[in-house]
């Protein structure tokens, strides 16, 4: 039997991209899934059926992150529909790429709200089901841009930054009560983000191309199945940075 059997998953930005290949590959692992998404409700529902048809439990919630009582909401509302979540992944995010002298107050606000505020309420809010239980598994989508600075600007690399340094905290806290807190840093997926900079070519990339969303899905899987990692930034990043 699977070890992710029974377990269930809240994925935001869900529905597409990274998000929804994670959600793919968690569902063919043996879990259940709450879908978070933003304005993609059909692509939600469509991924939901497709994960139904696996025999798996699966529920599309809208909540805009970037507002924290959407954030609280989306919380209590896949817990109620699923009976507690066991695996967070906090996918979602925004990244517009901004000068220096571009990057107002409102725009920070945003990016940290939405990248890492929501990933500070999601968490505070399902961790003590995963206390009880007694097994839980926190898992942050981060970047390259938090190691390096990347090419979005600070308001980016500082959020995702923020998703590593929340890792590293739970992961200390909770590591003897069965909980781990991970973070992945990856860089340049084909995701609608990169396709937002058509000016980012593959020839960036040490390895020559852009990296595809089911190649991070394995890494969230890898980390949802594995006990034995906390406290880790998994780099998949085509050796854009070297750890």
């Amino acid at each position: 039997m699977s070890i992710l059997a029974g377990k269930s998953a809240l994925v935001t930005g869900g529905s597409r991209g990274m998000g929804r290949a994670i959600s793919l590959a968690l569902a063919r692992a043996g879990a259940d899934l709450a879908v978070n998404y933003a304005s993609s409700r059909s692509s939600a529902e469509d991924l939901c059926a497709e994960i139904r048809s696996m025999g798996r439990r699966a529920v599309a919630l809208r909540a805009d992150l970037s507002e924290p009582e959407s954030a609280r909401g989306l919380a209590r509302e896949a817990m109620d529909a699923l009976g507690g979540i066991s695996i967070l992944v906090s996918n979602a995010g925004v990244g517009d790429i901004r000068a220096i002298d571009q990057v107002d107050e409102s725009t920070w606000d945003r990016t940290h709200n939405l990248n890492l505020k929501a990933a500070f309420l999601l968490s505070q809010a399902v961790v003590p089901g995963m206390r009880a239980a007694k097994w839980g598994r926190l898992i942050y989508i981060a970047s390259t841009a938090a190691q390096t600075g990347g090419i979005v600007g600070p308001h980016y690399a500082s959020s995702k930054a923020g998703l590593i340094g929340l890792a590293h905290s739970y992961a200390s806290l909770l590591a003897r009560e069965g909980i781990t807190a991970n973070a992945i840093a990856m860089a340049l997926v084909e995701t609608d983000m990169l396709k937002a900079a058509p000016n980012v070519k593959p020839g960036v990339v040490p390895v020559g191309r852009f990296g595809e969303p089911d190649e991070i899905a394995r890494a969230a899987v890898l980390l949802a199945e594995t006990g034995y990692i906390t406290g880790q930034t998994i780099n998949i990043n085509g050796g854009v940075y070297f750890s």
